[in-house]
C-alpha cells in the first residue's frame, strides 16, 4: 500500500474502512431490491438520491456523483480505494450500488480535492451511453399536437434513434454535415429505465424506472416528413442529446408534473409542463413493454411540448443553422446546453 492510500484510509477511519469492504464482499444476491412497491424480483439494489454524470476522458466514459464538492470521480476513487463501486453508468444499472453509496460518503467526508472535478471543468459524455434501445414518443403533447395540426393519438407513436445520435451537454450537433436545410429543436424529458421490464402495469410502470434526464430529439424536419417513417430526420449523429444530470427516480416523485423550457439563442421558445403529456411517463412505459422487453438502460424520450418551428406559420420558419446555442430546462433536473456548427 503506497504511502497516499495509507494516509487516507488512516484518515477514514474504521466505519468506512468496514463500511467500504463489506461492499467488496457483498454478495451479488444479497443486493437484490426487496423493498419499495413494484420492486421487481432479483432487481439489484439502486442508489437513491444521487445524480449522476457520464465523464470524458477522450474517447473513455466513466461515472461521476455530482456533490456540493464537485463531480466526484468514482472511476479515480473507486481504483484508489480499490472499492467495488460500478465505474460506469452501464454498470451501475445493471448491476446496482455495490458499495457505490458508502464510497460516495467517505470521499466527502475527506474532502480529497484529486477525487473531485469543478463542474465548470468536467467534460460531460452523454448521461447513458450505450443503451440497448433509444425509443421516442411522438405528438405526446396535446398543445404541440394542436399546433401541427394532429389528432392526439389513442396510443403512444413510437419511433427510435441509435446510439449513433448520442450526444452531450456542451455538445455540438454538426448540422453542416447534414444534407438538409429545416432544422429543427424538440426539449424532452427522458426517462431511463432500470429493470427488465415486460407487461408491467400503469401502475407498477414507475417502478421499474432508475430516473430521469433532459433529452433534446434534434430533428431535421426536411428528412423526416421524405416518408411515413420519421427515423432519418431524428438519428442522424449527434441527434440525440442526453444531460447533463442522470437523477435517481426517487427524487422525481410526479415526472408527469415538471416544468419544461426550451430556448434558441436566449430567447424563450418552448414553455410547457410534462403535466401536458398525452400519454404520461406510466402509460408509455406500461404500453411499450407490452410490444417488448424494456432492458436496464433503455432510454425513452417522452415527447415534446409547443413551440417548435414546425408548428410555426410557413412565413415564419426560421430553421436553426450553424452557430446557434439551445438549452432545454426540466425543473429538477437542471439545464442541457449544446451548439450547432
Amino acid at each position: 500500500m503506497d504511502e497516499q492510500r495509507r494516509s487516507f484510509l488512516k484518515k477514514t477511519g474504521a466505519a468506512g474502512v468496514v463500511a467500504l469492504a463489506a461492499g467488496a464482499s457483498a454478495p451479488e444476491s444479497s443486493l437484490a431490491q426487496g423493498a419499495g412497491p413494484g420492486a421487481a424480483p432479483g432487481s439489484p439494489a439502486a442508489p437513491k438520491r444521487m445524480t449522476f454524470v457520464t465523464l470524458r476522458t477522450g474517447d473513455a466514459y466513466g461515472l461521476g456523483v455530482k456533490t456540493d464538492l464537485g463531480i466526484l470521480d468514482v472511476t479515480k476513487t473507486a481504483k484508489f480505494l480499490r472499492s467495488p463501486a460500478p465505474t460506469t453508468i452501464e454498470d451501475l444499472i445493471r448491476r446496482g450500488d455495490r458499495g457505490l453509496t458508502e464510497l460516495v460518503k467517505v470521499a466527502l467526508a475527506r474532502r480529497t480535492p484529486g477525487f473531485f472535478v469543478a463542474e465548470d471543468r468536467t467534460e460531460f459524455g452523454p448521461c447513458v451511453t450505450n443503451p440497448e434501445k433509444i425509443l421516442c414518443v411522438g405528438v405526446n403533447y396535446a398543445r404541440h399536437a394542436r399546433e401541427m395540426g394532429a389528432t392526439p393519438p389513442k396510443e403512444p407513436v413510437f419511433f427510435n434513434k441509435f446510439n449513433n445520435a448520442l450526444n452531450a451537454h456542451q455538445g455540438t450537433v454538426r448540422v453542416s454535415a447534414v444534407p438538409a436545410e429545416r432544422f429543427d429543436y424538440e426539449s424532452e424529458l427522458v426517462i431511463v429505465m432500470g429493470k427488465k421490464t415486460r407487461n408491467v402495469s400503469q401502475a407498477e410502470a414507475l417502478s421499474y424506472v432508475f430516473g430521469y434526464c433532459i433529452g433534446h430529439d434534434f430533428t431535421a424536419r426536411d428528412l423526416q416528413s421524405r416518408s411515413s417513417q420519421w427515423m432519418i430526420g431524428k438519428t442522424c449523429d449527434g441527434f440525440g442529446l442526453l444531460g447533463p444530470y442522470l437523477v435517481t427516480a426517487d427524487q422525481i416523485p410526479d415526472p408527469n408534473n415538471l416544468k419544461i423550457e426550451g430556448t434558441v439563442n436566449g430567447e424563450v421558445r418552448q414553455s410547457s409542463n410534462t403535466s401536458d403529456m398525452v400519454h404520461n411517463c406510466a402509460t408509455i412505459i406500461s404500453y411499450a413493454s407490452t410490444l417488448m422487453t424494456l432492458l436496464p438502460g433503455d432510454v425513452i424520450y417522452t415527447g415534446t411540448p409547443e413551440g417548435v418551428i414546425a408548428g410555426y406559420p410557413k412565413e415564419k420558419q426560421l430553421w436553426l443553422k450553424p452557430g446557434d446555442r439551445l438549452t432545454t430546462t426540466i425543473e429538477k433536473l437542471g439545464t442541457l446546453r449544446f451548439a450547432l456548427a
